[in-house]
């Protein structure tokens, strides 16, 4: 495993306890971070246990309460040089002129607005330092759009339009905001998804399987670098040669 230099750095991780949060969370620490994560399972985070971090319950998709949690976070920590937006959810497997108008609006208030509650907190902050690392973890849905998943490929492509904005704003600064674009993983995101759904998403990967958690964790830790001095505003796919553009 490659080791990125991220010695003297403080990240936030949102949805940090499980899948590909957990496994970016171990690569940092590995990498010499110390980490914040954001989750709003209680129980999750009790359970957790890991050295270097510091666990706080936000609900993101609430802006006063990610107001409040950075403000928690501010008196754990002396500063945040990397967010990375990543919690979020699937949403159940139905065709879009059926799909619960409360599951659309769920899905979009965590993983678009989640990400733009985080970010717009966030932000100022690093501008202050002059420095900062946004990573959004999309989708390749986002890109390309799944059957009978709508709301969930509707939020990601936002997530990345929205990095592409941000990005732009902040490219006079040295603060880097990119986005990824992975290919599904077999975590706990599977239970809220068809088997059908499932292999209709294996069926468009040229690899012919998932990605693996510690390959996002890798390629986030990069992005989540000094190193990444010069690209912003872009996606970085992860979709195992399923991307079209």
């Amino acid at each position: 495993m490659n080791k990125i230099d991220l010695n003297n750095r403080t990240a936030v991780v949102t949805g940090g306890v499980q899948g590909f949060g957990l496994a970016v969370v171990e690569r940092f620490i590995d990498s010499g971070a110390k980490v914040v994560i954001w989750d709003r399972d209680q129980k999750l985070l009790d359970d957790l246990n890991i050295d270097n971090t510091i666990k706080i319950n936000i609900d993101i998709s609430n802006f006063d309460n990610v107001s409040s949690g950075f403000k928690l976070t501010l008196e754990r920590v002396d500063k945040v040089d990397i967010l990375v937006n990543n919690a979020g959810i699937a949403g159940p497997t139905v065709k879009s002129w059926e799909y619960p108008n409360d599951d659309w609006q769920k899905i979009m208030d965590i993983n678009l607005t989640g990400t733009f509650n985080c970010c717009k907190v966030i932000v100022p902050h690093m501008i202050k330092n002059n420095y900062g690392r946004i990573i959004n973890v999309a989708s390749i849905a986002g890109k390309e759009g799944n059957p009978n998943a709508m709301p969930y490929s509707a939020s990601k492509a936002g997530v990345i339009a929205l990095t592409k904005s941000l990005g732009k704003e902040l490219a006079d600064k040295n603060i880097a905001v990119n986005c990824i674009t992975p290919a599904a993983a077999k975590t706990r995101i599977f239970d809220q998804i068809s088997q059908e759904h499932i292999d209709y998403m294996l069926s468009k990967i040229p690899r012919n399987r998932f990605v693996l958690v510690d390959e996002l964790a890798s390629m986030v830790s990069w992005m989540a670098s000094e190193e990444n001095s010069y690209t912003t505003g872009s996606a970085f796919d992860l979709s195992g040669g399923r991307a079209s553009f």
